[in-house]
């Protein structure tokens, strides 16, 4: 089964605040600071790798957050909102070999019909 006629649809789910985005970016920077904190408490020396770890967590937090910032500052409400993007065929073209052409337009004939809701 090959899609053509492909397009890429965007849905628009919300608007943009600087709250929304401040938070997101704090997230994605403790998450990323989290990560690079439990590598480096696996290679320290120290009695306990705890250290590591929240300053990794910490430091993330706060360039993800300074990092959002800016990015949302930059682009000036050019692009306030939040979306979701998917990508949609026009039609649907199924390819088989010549020999199996004939079985295959019977199963989705068979199908068609067992699909109508009047049936």
């Amino acid at each position: 089964i090959v899609g053509v006629d492909l397009m890429l649809v965007e849905r628009v789910i919300g608007r943009l605040t600087w709250g929304r985005v401040l938070l997101s970016g704090a997230a994605s920077g403790a998450w990323f600071g989290l990560f690079v904190g439990l590598l480096l408490g696996l290679f320290t020396t120290a009695a306990s790798p705890l250290g590591p770890i929240l300053v990794g967590l910490a430091s993330g937090l706060l360039f993800g957050l300074v990092f959002a910032a800016v990015g949302y500052g930059a682009s000036r409400g050019r692009r306030d909102f939040t979306s979701a993007s998917q990508m949609v065929a026009g039609r649907y073209d199924v390819l088989c070999q010549p020999r199996n052409a004939e079985k295959a337009r019977e199963l989705l004939a068979k199908l068609a019909m067992g699909s109508n809701p009047g049936t």
